[in-house]
């Protein structure tokens, strides 16, 4: 899918392909569409979904009993696969967007490749007529395997070109290539993707190219965007060749859009705002190390202790947490390790992972920083239950799947008096004790297991303004007067809301009592001005202070831009400030009146502290709105 509106659309076709050809079907979807927000259409009758006429074989296409494999196996690439062709073909999940009797050029693509070829044929000065005028063809591929032979012909003929655009690997162009493999010289186009023509006579595919580094064209690592995609295209229509005029203006925009790069590589960028931990965070506890011990990290915001003192480094994809060192061991002096895996992480994959260092013998700690809500994504519980899965279940896997010795380190031991679930031999400690625990767990031979319970900040924050958790009547304040500013409070806690204040008598510390989540590891400094309250409230402004909105007078009207034209606007900031709530509200009243939009937000990690951004987009029509950034 392309946009928010085709993860709807394709969700229904997906469906009904897979009811219709018996086959597995699958979305691939990437961050710039799934984290982008838009104005969509949800009429369940929206889709029209069109039943090819196909000659199904005796008994269908299902699978029936009995059903042997070797049956299936044959059903499949007998029958099945070309059923899920005739789908493709009879709804036009690929087809051509723009086209014309004298077409010589063609460009295919699919999903944000897409969205980003048709930006950058805009940046080159090229809509849809003058595509016309010029033979230009453009392709949009809903299905990107297999791809269907009767559009990607019909597509080709009487090409003498083909641009293809698509992320990281040549899906569509090998397809491509193999399709049209057969075609006579005279009308097989020429087929050109992530690489470009070669000089002299290289009979061979793409490994037969010496330094294929220099002839790159679309490249395959990174990602694309509309500025690379509009080079990769003025470069083969030149080659092509064009009318001076045409070239001309290709030529301009092409300098304004080098310009504008230019413009962004110059800025020499003295300090970075890394993101960090939200206030209270259980990974400011968590994801410290013993001295003399490292450890790897993995999938989650507790990645970022990489970039924090904490001798954490390397990553991982989601579920191979740890298991680096099963390769790493025999080859290094280092006798142990430890690793952070989330929670979501572990019930999603990292139970595997666990399982290989298990297997493969290696001495490890898995640290499984339980936090009571997969965060990243919004909150949602661990597991599939209601309940979520639970700290003791976990526990009473490890034990089952062989874990030398396993530990529940908390910052709450009391709610686990009584518990009867947890497997015998099995200690909850507080976490103050974490570093004592580390430093025995890594002189045990084999994996041990340290279950990090302590939950969310975020999700805290979360659940006490809706009333479904206690907020404690405690406050942590420091008296000024008494600070000397040694910071050593921020070192225990790692925490942000401990601040630096200026003084007469030079820096100091302070609690954003507006930031503060409560965890309290603040209070490891063991500092004489640090002071306790319980039961007392924020001092509120009084009524002198607090400016009252009718006494400001009418707020002026906005000069609103002109939204004929799709029109962009990036919010920046620093993460926690409010940046991603200003994209949406901005995007949430353009919809209000009718207007279409598409807003981006940087995603992921909790960005409290670091750089962060939102992209939105404008107009009076959805369907003009071509990318999602600006």
């Amino acid at each position: 899918p392309a946009s928010v509106q085709e993860v709807l659309d394709f969700g229904v076709h997906g469906l009904a392909l897979s009811r219709f050809a018996g086959l597995w079907s699958g979305m691939k979807t990437i961050q710039e569409i799934v984290e982008s927000s838009a104005t969509a259409m949800i009429d369940p009758e929206r889709v029209q979904v069109v039943i090819p006429d196909f000659e199904m074989p005796p008994g269908g296409l299902h699978i029936r009993w009995p059903d042997d494999a070797l049956t299936q196996e044959a059903r499949m690439f007998q029958f099945k696969w070309y059923a899920a062709l005739a789908y493709i073909r009879a709804n036009r999940l690929n087809h051509n967007v723009i086209a014309g009797p004298n077409d010589r050029f063609g460009l295919i693509a699919s999903g944000k490749a897409y969205n980003d070829t048709r930006q950058a044929l805009l940046d080159l000065g090229l809509d849809d007529a003058t595509c016309q005028r010029l033979g230009i063809r453009l392709h949009k591929v809903g299905v990107v395997w297999p791809l269907e032979p009767q559009s990607t012909q019909a597509f080709a003929r009487g090409l003498q070109e083909i641009l293809v655009v698509e992320e990281k690997r040549q899906f569509i162009e090998y397809q491509i290539k193999e399709e049209l493999y057969n075609w006579p010289d005279a009308q097989r186009p020429r087929v050109l993707g992530k690489f470009n023509e070669t000089d002299g006579d290289i009979t061979g595919g793409e490994w037969s190219i010496p330094n294929p580094t220099s002839q790159t064209l679309l490249r395959p690592n990174h990602e694309l965007n509309p500025p690379l995609i509009a080079q990769a295209i003025a470069t083969r229509l030149k080659k092509m060749g064009l009318d001076a005029d045409t070239t001309a203006r290709i030529d301009a925009h092409l300098a304004l859009i080098r310009a504008k790069e230019q413009s962004l590589q110059v800025i020499d960028i003295k300090a970075e705002r890394q993101p960090w931990f939200c206030s209270g965070c259980p990974h400011n506890t968590s994801t410290k190390v013993p001295e003399g011990s490292r450890a790897m990290a993995g999938i989650g915001c507790h990645f970022m202790s990489v970039w924090m003192d904490r001798s954490t480094v390397g990553f991982t994809q989601m579920g191979g947490e740890g298991v680096p060192w099963v390769g790493q061991q025999p080859f290094c002096h280092d006798t142990h390790v430890f690793a952070n895996i989330g929670d979501g992480t572990y019930f999603h994959s990292g139970l595997l992972a666990i399982r290989q260092s298990i297997a493969a013998g290696v001495n490890i700690t898995y640290k499984i920083l339980y936090n009571d809500a997969v965060a990243m994504t919004g909150g949602q519980p661990v597991g599939e239950r209601p309940e979520g899965h639970t700290p003791v279940q976990i526990a009473q896997s490890m034990r089952a799947e062989g874990a030398q010795k396993i530990t529940i380190v908390t910052d709450e031991p009391h709610k686990y008096e009584g518990v009867r679930d947890l497997p015998p031999g099995i200690e909850v400690q507080h976490r103050d004790r974490l570093d004592a625990i580390q430093r025995e767990f890594r002189e045990i031979k084999g994996c041990t297991v340290i279950l990090y319970d302590q939950t969310c900040a975020t999700e805290k924050r979360r659940r006490r303004k809706r009333g479904t958790l206690v907020d404690p009547a405690l406050r942590v304040v420091i008296n000024e007067a008494v600070c000397e500013g040694c910071g050593d409070c921020s070192d225990q806690s790692n925490c942000m809301s401990v601040e630096p204040l200026e003084t007469e008598f030079g820096r100091k510390r302070t609690i954003n009592q507006s930031t503060c989540n409560k965890d309290t590891s603040c209070l490891k400094g063991f500092c004489p001005s640090f002071i306790t309250v319980e039961g007392g409230q924020l001092k509120k402004k009084t009524q002198a202070q607090a400016a009252s909105p009718f006494t400001l007078g009418p707020l002026p009207e906005p000069t609103l831009p002109n939204t004929l034209q799709p029109w962009g606007a990036v919010v920046a900031g620093v993460g926690g400030t409010g940046v991603i709530t200003i994209g949406q509200l901005l995007g949430m009243a353009a919809h209000l009146e009718g207007r279409g939009i598409v807003t981006q937000d940087s995603a992921g990690l909790a960005q409290k502290g670091g750089s962060t951004w939102a992209h939105v987009y404008i107009a009076d029509r959805q369907e003009d709105i071509r990318t999602t950034r600006v």
